[in-house]
This record gives C-alpha cells, structure tokens and sequence, in this order.
C-alpha cells in the first residue's frame, strides 16, 4: 500500500499564489497546497515507521521497507528546504528598505 505524497512544483505554487492574489481562486489555495504537501511528508513517515515495525517483528517485505523509509528520508529533506527558503524569503522582505 503506498501513500501518494503531494509534489509541489514552482509552477503550481506560482499557480496557486496567483489565483489567491487576484481572488480568482480554484477551489484550492497556496497555503492548502503547503499543507497537503506536510500532510504527505507526514505521511509518508508513519508508512515507513510501520512497515519498519513488521519487519522488526519478523514481518512485511524488506524491499517495501526500504522503499518506503527512501520516500520519507526524500519527503523530510524537500520538507526542510521549503522551510530554509521560506525563512529565508521573510528575511530578504524583512531587510527591504521601507
């Protein structure tokens, strides 16, 4: 059983930025897109905490094990350089000159 894990791309964030500026919104919004994304890293980890469970009690394949451990290790690092570039954006805007 995998879990689908959201992939955000510039152009769908610039997609989803834009319809929340001009208030034409698709029904989706660009904090909903950052939320299911975290939502997929998340779970995307609790597959992997679990599947490493069975295979520690003796069950479950290793392969899916691996795989699935791969998907959360790449989910936290997209994870933490979407947070190092949004801090890093508010510390460009917060070094503008007024």
């Amino acid at each position: 059983m995998t879990m689908p894990i959201i992939t955000v791309t510039p152009s769908t964030a610039a997609n989803e930025y834009k319809s929340v500026d001009t208030g034409t919104s698709s029904g989706a919004s660009f904090g909903g897109v950052l939320q299911r994304a975290l939502q997929g890293a998340v779970d995307a980890n609790q597959q992997a905490e679990n599947l490493s469970t069975q295979a520690i009690s003796g069950g479950g394949n290793l392969t899916e094990v691996v795989a699935a451990v791969s998907k959360a290790e790449l989910a936290l690092q997209t994870t933490a350089t979407i947070r190092d570039r949004v801090v890093q954006a508010y510390q460009d805007i917060m070094k503008m000159p007024i």
